[in-house]
């Protein structure tokens, strides 16, 4: 018997076909004394979703200078999550400048419309900047699904 399982729902028939396979799954540990924690969250972010949104960071950190500063693609991944969930600044310890205590989101356990919003905001930003995007960076070597932002 497994020790971790993970299940993917996409129509209310499989669900109910998948719940009754959780209570197989469930029951024996149960009886057995074990505990167990179950959850349910939306789906998170697509491969080709987050390859995309890091073509777009490569993109930024080769063409945008900010306040004179060159961002590598991690730091403009902490700037779009970070306007996105926001931001805490406080005093550095000797008093020179600001730290940020919040950083950007990690975008791993994003949903697919949380990292549609990460998508749309670099390049709303990046076209506000003048970015000339690459062809990865605009999807065009994939279909986006209007309704869901979902990269195929």
């Amino acid at each position: 018997m497994p020790e971790r399982l993970s299940l993917r729902w996409y129509s209310a028939q499989q669900a109910h076909q998948s719940m009754l396979e959780l209570w197989a799954w469930a029951k024996p540990l149960l009886m057995a004394g074990h505990r167990l924690v179950i959850s349910a969250r939306g789906e998170t972010r697509s491969l080709a979703q987050n390859n995309l949104m890091w073509s777009c960071l490569t993109d930024l950190s080769k063409q945008v200078k900010w306040f004179g500063k060159n961002l590598t693609p991690e730091g403009w991944k902490d700037f779009i999550t970070g306007h996105l969930h926001g931001q805490e600044l406080v005093p550095n310890m000797d008093g020179t400048g600001f730290i940020s205590i919040n950083r950007g989101r990690s975008t791993s356990d994003m949903t697919i419309a949380e990292m549609k919003a990460v998508i749309e905001l670099c390049h709303a930003f990046g076209s506000e900047q003048g970015v000339k995007w690459s062809e990865t960076s605009l999807g065009r070597d994939r279909f986006i699904d209007p309704e869901t932002g979902e990269i195929t």
